[in-house]
């Protein structure tokens, strides 16, 4: 019995990991194209706005053959930024369509990957773990690895990697803003533990807003109006990703930052309820935001990176080329069509769709870095305190 335990605690959550995380089928294309895509690459940071790495019982400084994600996959695929999003709260027989908030499959995940016992229940426990993990990472990685949490910060990365330093940065994002466990302070907290992204919702309902999957999908509830507030004073991005239709409006018309949608597809090519319709990539880019285009296929309804460009072509159409991204969704519990080595099968399917160079540049990276910059806070300034603070 011990030793089948220990079995299940060392290969389960690997062989778990690499089943709901499937490596991308083996694509091909010429030599010469593939060269010539791969050339554009060092010419321009890429950034890629959604992974869920974090949740997953592996080592991302060392190569692995299961997942998406890892410091040498990424450097092959000359990702300069990847913001990695902590999931704390999945409910049973999750779906696009309608979820209650009354389960979690999180916990056996948890207990599986021998988590500390603080986030067996706790969701900020699970963020701050997560954290905690990327962290590790940096310090292990020899200063390949770094985790921005100012706008300084990103600057100096970019400096570096003009002088192809290989290094990578890493910032950290939210999956649902029901992590706070409806308390303000709580974001202090995640702000301090390094973390500069939220999304409002995930699958369910929550304290601020509804789901575009949940049962109510309402729109941004006070408590949620006082988050904004304050991540707008701390310098955190808001994310709309899995937002209901009405959250989208209610925020949107009331930001004062530039948005992020940092994983979605577009309805228009893809009917699902968890895309966005034109007029849900307008409102966003009317705040300067950015929206991240999904590599898993029932965001793009297909398979290849052909489907994943044409998308892109329907949002730069809809809202123009300053506000549109990459959005993975590596590590997701999903199949992607690349893993992270796969950025020159983008570009080339970018140029397949008749994107000039400036344009992928900016889709790959530079609008994204744009939106980071103005959402960052500027350096080493202490920390606004809460207005009702003594």
């Amino acid at each position: 019995m011990a030793i089948a335990v220990g079995g299940v605690l060392h290969c389960g959550p690997e062989w778990l990991a690499g089943h709901l995380n499937p490596r991308p089928p083996a694509l091909t294309l010429p030599t010469s194209v593939l060269q010539r895509a791969a050339a554009l690459l060092p010419e321009h940071p890429v950034v890629d706005l959604h992974s869920d790495a974090l949740l997953w019982d592996r080592d991302l400084l060392r190569r692995s053959e299961r997942g998406h994600v890892d410091l040498p996959r990424l450097s092959e695929g000359r990702v300069t930024i990847q913001v990695f999003t902590a999931v704390t709260r999945v409910p049973r027989g999750v779906n696009l369509a309608e979820n209650a908030r009354d389960s979690d499959l999180i916990t056996p995940l948890a207990l599986l990957q021998l988590w500390p016992p603080s986030t067996w229940i706790s969701a900020l426990q699970r963020a701050l773990h997560q954290a905690e993990k990327l962290r590790g990472f940096a310090t292990r990685s020899g200063g390949h690895l770094t985790v921005l949490t100012k706008r300084d910060e990103l600057d100096t990365l970019l400096r570096e990697r003009g002088r192809d330093s290989g290094v990578l940065g890493a910032l950290l994002g939210i999956e649902g803003a029901h992590v706070l466990e409806g308390k303000l302070a709580n974001l202090d907290t995640l702000h301090a533990a390094g973390y500069r992204m939220v999304a409002l919702t995930h699958f369910f309902d929550n304290e601020v807003g509804g789901s575009a999957h949940g049962l109510a999908k309402g729109g941004l509830t006070e408590f949620g109006a006082a988050v904004i507030a304050r991540m707008d004073e701390l310098g955190m991005l808001v994310d709309l990703a899995h937002a209901s239709p009405q959250l989208v409006d209610d925020v949107t018309r009331t930001a004062t930052a530039p948005l992020v949608v940092s994983h979605t597809g577009v309805s228009a090519t893809c009917p699902s309820p968890r895309n966005l319709s034109d007029d849900a990539l307008l409102q966003v880019a009317a705040t300067g935001g950015v929206i991240g285009i999904g590599l898993w296929p029932d965001a793009i309804c297909g398979e290849t990176p052909a489907h994943w460009a044409a998308a892109v072509r329907h949002a730069v159409e809809v809202v123009g080329v300053e506000h549109v991204a990459l959005g993975s969704d590596w590590d997701g519990a999903v199949p992607t069509i690349v893993d992270a080595t796969g950025t020159p099968h983008l570009v080339a399917a970018l140029r397949a769709e008749g994107f000039p160079r400036e344009h992928i540049q900016a889709i790959l990276g530079g609008n994204a870095i744009r939106v980071l910059r103005a959402g960052l806070p500027p350096g080493d300034a202490a920390t606004p305190q809460p207005k009702d603070a003594p």
